[in-house]
């Protein structure tokens, strides 16, 4: 099933356009990383697909049901997740499970179910036994996990991470790519990741989109249809 869309996509925050001929499908079952270096937009790509930027032209489209016709819900972990100040009040456990009332009215009451969803994610990510911190009493690895935990604990149809494994190291990222493939094979949930750690998590991906500078400036998209493929550009 198509999830998300962009075709023939320009966008720019100036004159000049930062983003040009760009056409990717995103279909579920899929675990897709975007990389390119420092400054080629790979976020804006993101907000893009997500309907949070409007791009001057070229179509975006967005599913807005999954493949058994209920609302399709995304998971959204962007950058700089390490930005919450120390006086943030809230618990781990708290913001976890506050990931819930995607699923229903902010003025429900948590069900057995939310409870047992907000650990489910929370053991998933190593987090469980500090469910009790405060949230700016973190590292920004740890962070990280808690925000990708809320994602997982919303039950999405589709996780958009920006650079998730940011501040975590080697042994995280590891158990945090095969988490994800796990997502993926077995839930049939579809990831795309922004990551500059492309040799470490190529082993799990299904497909690559490559941003790469165009010979007259701005950025393109190439994607690869499989890791052990070519890439082709497209657009």
């Amino acid at each position: 099933m198509l999830l998300a869309s962009l075709e023939q996509v320009v966008f720019g925050y100036s004159d000049v356009p930062c983003l040009e001929d760009v056409n990717i499908h995103i279909y579920s079952g899929e675990f897709v990383a975007v990389t390119g270096p420092n400054g080629a937009a790979k976020t804006t790509l993101l907000k893009l697909a997500l309907g949070l930027l409007q791009p001057w032209e070229g179509n975006v489209h967005l599913a807005p049901h999954n493949a058994d016709g209920n609302k399709l819900v995304v998971g959204y972990v962007p950058q700089h997740i390490a930005a919450f100040n120390v006086g943030f009040p809230s618990t781990i456990l708290e913001f976890v499970r506050s990931g819930r009332y995607v699923r229903g009215s902010w003025l429900r009451r948590m069900s057995k179910i939310d409870h047992d969803w907000t650990e489910k994610a929370l053991r998933q990510v190593g987090m469980w036994e500090l469910r009790h911190r405060k949230i700016g009493e973190l590292s920004g690895g740890q962070k990280q996990r808690i925000c990708i935990a809320r994602a997982l604990a919303q039950e999405s149809d589709v996780l958009i991470l920006d650079e998730p494994t940011t501040g975590m190291d080697q042994e995280s990222r590891f158990g945090f790519y095969e988490l994800m493939q796990h997502q993926v094979k077995e839930r049939g949930k579809t990831v795309v990741m922004v990551t500059h750690g492309l040799s470490e998590v190529k082993d799990h991906l299904d497909r690559i989109i490559e941003l790469e500078r165009k010979d007259d400036g701005g950025w393109k998209c190439c994607t690869m249809t499989s890791c052990s493929g070519h890439f082709v550009p497209v657009g």
